[in-house]
């Protein structure tokens, strides 16, 4: 066996291929049934959604709820089976930046929610505004 078949029988074992290398068929058929997998149940996730807004399957208050979590999983569906985040010990990289994403994005969201009630809270009211420019 050559060293290159060697080099790429491992490669091929821990699931790492180089871009000239070509992928055994078996490695084919699992990622495509994986994807396949994932898009089986993102499209019933959303599917589900749209249904939930029109039945009255659920109690009409807890619709944002039951969206929300539909939401939730409809991410985790798409993070694990599409962006391949494990919790695997090669992918600490991509959780950190996928925590460190979410940090600035909460910071961002928050923030402006924050800023704005506190201008809404300090402004004059507008009859105040109003008697000032007359």
């Amino acid at each position: 066996m050559s060293s290159q078949s060697q080099v790429q029988d491992t490669a091929s074992r821990q699931g790492d291929v180089a871009p000239g290398d070509a992928p055994n068929q078996g490695e084919i058929m699992k990622s495509v049934a994986r994807y396949a997998i994932g898009f089986v149940l993102a499209s019933a996730l959303s599917a589900v959604s749209f249904y939930i807004t029109r039945s009255t399957l659920v109690w009409a208050p807890s619709i944002p709820i039951a969206l929300s979590v539909l939401a939730v999983a409809q991410m985790g569906v798409h993070l694990v089976f599409f962006l391949h985040i494990t919790s695997g010990p090669d992918n600490v990289n991509n959780l950190m930046a996928l925590a460190f994403g979410l940090l600035i994005v909460m910071l961002l969201v928050f923030g402006s929610l924050w800023i704005m009630a506190h201008l809404n809270h300090n402004m004059m009211p507008m009859e105040q505004i109003m008697r000032i420019q007359r």
